[in-house]
């Protein structure tokens, strides 16, 4: 039965980020079946459900003061089951990660599911531009300033972008630091499929994680060749937007702020600082951010901008404050250093080439992922909110490499 068991668990774990690239109801219904068949392993083993990370102290405190978050809630049923459920499952996803992933070969198998998603999105944007629709699941493209933006199987441009800027680096990373010849053709394939789907979403956050992300490349790797071009492309760029792009620049006075969030984004950045404001330390309640939005819009709104009466913040940062409160936030923050203290002693202390730099672009993963949040509130998509979770567990589990080198 315990064999069963770790068949399972193994097989789920490599198969929850190629069907988040598909619909959500295939990687949820395995990530179910994960924790399901993880939890049945240790009843019959009797062992205890937590291994020990360097980020379950602040993971028990976030649960915590989300529980707490419900004195404010207006809406305990959504609480309880989008916000406290969600993020235990989460929680539940990391740990199981973390301890389940035990072979090299499995790392391997994890990362091909990885490439295979990113790549079916892409190839599927590619057709949805072509044709109009995309293949998956039958959604349309969508156009702002007149440039048409893939969606490919995800609802919308931006979240399609979260979901590649995640993911991505991973490619890039693997295919300029690790493959050599003739897989790093392939790579090379790959990695030019990503970038493709990604410029396809014409989404500025997702361009910009992208482009941080070479450069942070560039600086760990020392690569000063690298670093010189990129800069070089920074410069050159503009010059080659198109022209919507360049008269829409010229609207908003070349305010970068303006250029990156739109006006829109700002109007609801303010008001979502109003409930902040209003809750300031436990936050409104877990999940709740968007039937408490209406009540704190400003009248007028920034620049007669009108906004829907259910949004999400457009940043995960202000979204969770809102939610949750500066209590929650500084627990993030705690979560977010422990992390990153931690991957950079793991990076360090691995010997195997693949495991060292699955290591540093499974870092530069989570970072695109963090930098595109800073206009999205994607920790809140369910959609692509598990794929952090799910290189976070990831990469903890890279520790036990560290301890004992491949198998």
């Amino acid at each position: 039965m315990v064999k069963v068991l770790d068949f399972i668990i193994y097989w789920c774990i490599i198969l929850i980020p190629f069907f988040v690239a598909i619909a959500p109801a295939p990687a949820n219904i395995f990530m179910g079946l994960m924790i399901a068949a993880f939890l049945a392993k240790k009843i019959i083993k009797k062992e205890p459900l937590i291994i020990k990370t360097a980020i379950n102290l602040p993971l028990l405190f976030l649960f915590i003061i989300t529980c707490v978050s419900l004195v404010h809630s207006i809406n305990y049923r959504d609480s309880f089951k989008g916000g406290i459920g969600r993020l235990a499952y989460d929680i539940f996803v990391v740990l199981i990660m973390a301890s389940e992933i035990k072979e090299r070969k499995h790392l391997i198998k994890i990362a091909a599911a990885l490439f295979a998603g990113v790549a079916l999105v892409s190839i599927d944007a590619i057709w949805q531009v072509y044709s109009g629709k995309d293949f998956i699941r039958g959604y349309g493209t969508i156009a702002n300033l007149g440039l048409v933006r893939a969606t490919a199987s995800f609802k919308d441009a931006n979240t399609f972008g979260v979901y590649l800027s995640a993911i991505a680096p991973l490619i890039f990373g693997l295919t300029l630091f690790y493959f050599k010849m003739p897989k790093k053709i392939f790579h090379l394939f790959l990695s030019a499929l990503a970038l493709l789907g990604i410029a396809l979403t014409y989404s500025r956050p997702t361009l910009l994680a992208i482009y941080l992300i070479f450069i942070f490349f560039a600086i760990v790797k020392k690569k000063k060749v690298m670093l010189g071009g990129l800069i070089v492309l920074a410069i050159i760029a503009p010059f080659f937007l198109p022209n919507s792009v360049k008269d829409w620049a010229k609207e908003v006075d070349y305010n970068p702020v303006r250029f990156m969030c739109n006006d829109d984004r700002i109007a609801i950045f303010r008001n979502s600082a109003n409930m902040v404001k209003a809750h300031p330390i436990i936050g409104v309640g877990a999940n709740t951010f968007m039937k408490n939005y209406k009540k704190y819009k400003e009248n007028p709104e920034y620049r007669g901008i009108v906004t829907s009466d259910y949004l999400y913040a457009h940043n995960n940062f202000l979204h969770m404050t809102a939610e949750i409160g500066f209590l929650g936030l500084f627990i993030f923050i705690w979560l977010l250093f422990n992390l990153f203290k931690e991957a950079a002693k793991i990076y360090k202390s691995l010997q195997d080439p693949y495991v060292k730099e699955l290591s540093l672009v499974l870092i530069a993963c989570l970072i695109s992922f963090l930098i595109n949040g800073l206009t999205e509130s994607s920790l809140y998509y369910s959609r692509v909110a598990i794929i952090f979770w799910y290189l976070i567990g990831l990469l903890l589990s890279l520790k036990k490499f560290a301890i004992c080198p491949a198998k």
